[in-house]
């Protein structure tokens, strides 16, 4: 299991962030991305979370709205990866994910393409 510190990880998220497709993420509305140490119910089994609504789900939505957020759990993740290399990939792998939930795109049409 690797060891770094919140700011560390979080620094690792932000890099990561920024190497994805402008396409990916220009389309990103009113979402924050959040580091968190574990899921609430202190699992290692939860890599991250996108905690909103869809956008092939929303019907009225406009100003005022909470912004809908992404979470990437810290201890998890650091649990599966045995070097700095592999946590980049699961960090990555995680995002993509997450944004793939506000997009619409469900676990099984992940799991199909080969992102769960």
């Amino acid at each position: 299991m690797l060891d770094l510190d919140a700011s560390e990880f979080e620094r690792l998220v932000v890099g990561e962030l920024d190497l994805l497709p402008d396409d990916m993420v220009d389309g990103l509305d009113n979402v924050i991305f959040v580091v968190e140490d574990r899921p609430d119910d202190g699992t290692l089994d939860i890599l991250g979370l996108y905690d909103g609504v869809a956008l092939t789900e929303r019907g009225q939505y406009g100003f005022g709205e909470m912004p809908d957020r992404i979470v990437l759990y810290r201890e998890p993740l650091l649990a599966i990866c045995t070097s700095l290399d592999d946590l980049h990939d699961e960090i990555h792998i995680t995002l993509v994910h997450e944004i793939a939930h506000f997009y619409g795109i469900d676990d099984d049409r992940l799991h199909e393409l080969g992102w769960s």
